[in-house]
């Protein structure tokens, strides 16, 4: 895909959704490391209303990391596989404690060796809680950027990398935002809304179906 029709997708969507940002609700970049691995299989929303009990219940890293995982899988029950999260969290929590003085490291490498923690949930926490660039690949990238003809590749970590190449640095975690939110509104799974998408004219999935 040629640079300049990025960029039109980029300033489309920025006009679009203008205030495209995190939908999870954290304080810190250990709330949101915790509240992204929570969010796997499970709506933001659903995830914003088991945080608050979460946090309140158990409000350091050390607390989590000390807590009693019954009490945790009986807290993020709403979320989904929660005896995997469970374990995770209070796992990923005690490395946090052992390893790095209860922060929460801020480069990729460190979070991706955290237990339950690969490069969607690391580049969430990188672009959200400290700045620093990343393309998250959640299902809703995947399935758009594919349809716009962003990438061929069905594998996030490839996904990833071509999407790096087409975006400038400062465009990869707002992109993801907006992305998400395109997916909610209008790029759906099952029934995209074409007749409706400012993306036709860039849209490779749109051209083909009306071939």
């Amino acid at each position: 895909m040629k640079k300049e029709i990025v960029q039109k997708i980029i300033e489309k969507l920025k006009k679009n959704y203008p205030d495209s940002k995190c939908s999870l609700e954290f304080q810190d970049p250990a709330q949101l490391l915790v509240a992204t691995m929570l969010s796997a299989q499970c709506t933001d929303k659903q995830v914003n209303k088991v945080t608050p009990i979460l946090f309140e219940t158990f409000p350091s890293v050390k607390a989590l990391a000390d807590a009693d995982l019954e009490e945790i899988k009986a807290i993020i029950r709403p979320t989904g596989f929660y005896n995997n999260k469970a374990k995770a969290i209070k796992k990923s929590m005690k490395s946090l404690q052992d390893k790095y003085q209860g922060e929460v490291p801020d480069n990729l490498d460190d979070l991706v060796k955290l237990d339950g923690v690969g490069r969607k949930t690391a580049n969430v926490v990188l672009g959200d809680a400290f700045g620093i660039p990343g393309i998250v690949v959640d299902t809703h990238v995947k399935r758009i950027a594919n349809r716009l003809g962003m990438t061929r590749n069905e594998n996030p970590d490839k996904i990833e990398q071509d999407l790096m190449k087409l975006l400038p640095p400062e465009k990869w975690t707002l992109f993801g935002h907006m992305i998400i939110d395109h997916g909610r509104a209008i790029c759906k799974a099952r029934k995209p809304e074409c007749e409706k998408c400012f993306l036709q004219e860039e849209c490779r999935f749109y051209k083909k179906s009306r071939m």
